[in-house]
């Protein structure tokens, strides 16, 4: 049964062309590898399509960029995770110095597990938003 998560919408200070640029390109996490918590979060690697690390305690996960609409959308799909799902993050344009940013997440979680992890996942979706809200996009 799929299961749908959103974080709250939020500002981001910069250009939205910006935004989307630094966020289509994985390689871009370096800016905020120092931000990676280290008792949470191990053998953090990414290249430009894909990001791979292992998440205490749910373990190895994969997520790769499986679509780009310039610059609007990014989606990804879990290539290697415990459960299945899609995630993508939504811009819109305020100004020319801002933009509004939306994450979505879709898992297949049956009734079972969705109660146990529907907290969390909503909670992680949040913190992920709001670290990406505080990247210096230049």
């Amino acid at each position: 049964m799929d299961s749908k998560f959103e974080s709250s919408v939020k500002v981001i200070p910069y250009n939205l062309e910006a935004v989307y640029r630094n966020l289509s390109d994985l390689r871009n996490l370096e800016k905020v590898r120092d931000r990676v918590p280290e008792d949470k979060i191990n053998d953090f690697s990414f290249d430009r399509d894909w990001v791979s690390l292992n998440v205490s305690p749910v373990g190895d996960m994969r997520l790769e960029i499986i679509d780009r609409d310039e610059p609007k959308c990014i989606k990804f799909e879990a290539a290697q995770s415990p459960v299945p799902f899609n995630m993508w993050i939504q811009l819109l344009p305020i100004d020319e110095n801002s933009c509004k940013m939306r994450i979505t997440l879709k898992a297949q979680l049956n009734p079972f597990i969705k109660g146990m992890v529907s907290g969390p996942l909503q909670d992680g979706l949040e913190k992920v938003a709001d670290a990406l809200t505080q990247i210096h996009y230049t």
